[in-house]
């Protein structure tokens, strides 16, 4: 047995521990978990746990059901709310693995999207290239999560708000505790610019550590705030005339120890590999954008006048590009990094990190030429001037986010033909649906009128 698989048996008997949760996820994100007891661990490292893939949506076929959750013993976590609870110390001490899905036969099973990351990174690492993101998390906190009425926020604060008693800060600020204790980095956490929306960005690590991250942060914000009584959203544009939650994600690629981003000898310090990679960005983010904004509510967000990215552009200070190279301080070239601005926080991050890394590697490899950067706020351009310099749109709308995916060749050759097929069949059954549903705006408008 492996040193990594010896320390998580040892520290569930030394603390106690009495469930270990198998945390996985399905191909749109949403967090799937069963727990075991310590008496099954050992055998769950060496073996798996066989359980029922046809119940998770996109998995497998009624008649291809089981599969195996084989649990990543370096992600092993205590969840410290179970052993801190309302009750104080003492009560059950849980823990929770992050699993790899795979069929009974070892191979990786198709429909995992953790999978489907690892891939995209073993073709990074092929080329000597280890994939690093810092992903900028935005939510709301409500009174409540309950459909039937307006959302109610708790604060009505803008950027940086320093407040005074602030129950939402409050939250916000034990949410990042937690994290902390979890061994999870917080660069910073802050009020962001609409009423009761936060924003928690996290620390650099490699893709595939930073997606089950995301994952984590966003169950224990989630938790932290019930544990207050009240409700957190990552939907993607929950109210109406305010901005909307997103990722701005920081990538960068090394190799070794060395940023492949940085070239002091070239004009503004960019190497061929990072210009090819935003390139690759640019070129493909049409046909990514279904996959890192997934939801119909998501093109509520992607629209003028509330700071989203719209246009497929880059810019080194422009915030209004869709790919951005924050400027760094003097002295930490290493730290050059690209943004890239367009996912929203309810996205899933296994498979949204897969498609950026896969676009950016298209564009290294295949030499894209670097349009030139944006000079002006896209916002102010009329659609003319757009033409002019260029400068396309992100999709609209989930319905012409899936029809640019659908001819993506790249799309399906990094998703693969399970987790590509089943996502478009899914998504556009969601789209179906929001077609045939009658909006509350169309009621307030027309039904008096007509």
């Amino acid at each position: 047995m492996r040193s990594q698989e010896e320390y998580v048996l040892r520290t569930v008997e030394e603390r106690g521990i009495r469930f270990v949760q198998l945390w996985f996820t399905d191909v749109l994100g949403t967090p799937k978990a069963f727990s075991i007891t310590p008496a099954e661990l050992e055998n769950a490292l060496d073996e798996g746990m066989t359980f029922d893939g046809s119940a998770i949506d996109g998995f497998s076929r009624v008649q291809e059901s089981d599969v195996l959750a084989r649990p990543d013993a370096a992600t092993f976590q205590l969840l410290p709310w179970h052993g801190h609870g309302p009750g104080g110390p003492g009560e059950v001490q849980v823990a929770r693995v992050f699993c790899d899905i795979v069929d009974l036969d070892g191979t990786p099973f198709q429909g995992c999207p953790r999978h489907v990351l690892k891939r995209s990174l073993e073709a990074a690492r092929s080329r000597g290239f280890t994939f690093y993101a810092a992903p900028e998390l935005e939510f709301f906190y409500f009174a409540d999560g309950d459909p039937a009425h307006p959302p109610s926020a708790l604060d009505s604060g803008s950027y940086f708000e320093l407040t005074v008693a602030d129950r939402a800060s409050d939250i916000r600020q034990r949410t990042v505790l937690t994290l902390e204790e979890m061994g999870i980095p917080v660069e910073h956490a802050q009020h962001e610019d609409a009423p009761s929306q936060h924003e928690i960005d996290l620390r650099y690590t490699d893709a595939l550590t930073m997606a089950d991250t995301v994952m984590t942060v966003r169950l224990v914000v989630k938790e932290m705030a019930r544990q207050q009584g009240v409700f957190a959203s990552f939907m993607p544009k929950p109210l109406a005339g305010v901005q909307g939650s997103g990722m701005h994600t920081h990538l960068s690629l090394f190799r070794g120890d060395t940023n492949a981003f940085v070239d002091p000898d070239r004009p503004g310090g960019l190497s061929e590999v990072a210009e090819g990679f935003i390139a690759g960005l640019l070129r493909h983010a049409g046909e990514i954008t279904a996959v890192t904004n997934q939801w119909v509510n998501s093109y509520k967000r992607l629209v003028s006048g509330y700071e989203a990215p719209i246009h497929v552009s880059w810019a080194r200070n422009n915030r209004s590009a869709l790919v951005r190279v924050p400027v760094v301080k003097p002295g930490k070239d290493e730290s050059t990094r690209v943004e890239y601005r367009a996912p929203d926080s309810a996205c899933n991050p296994y498979l949204a990190f897969a498609v950026i890394l896969a676009a950016g590697l298209r564009g290294i490899e295949e030499g894209y030429e670097l349009p030139p950067e944006a000079d002006a706020n896209l916002f102010t351009l009329r659609p003319d001037e757009l033409t002019a310099k260029g400068i396309l749109h992100l999709p609209g709308s989930l319905h012409e986010a899936l029809g640019q995916m659908e001819s993506s060749t790249l799309l399906a050759t990094t998703l693969g033909d399970h987790v590509f097929e089943w996502f478009l069949r899914n998504k556009r059954e969601e789209w179906a649906e929001y077609k045939a549903h009658v909006t509350q705006f169309e009621l307030d408008r027309y039904l008096p009128l007509l």
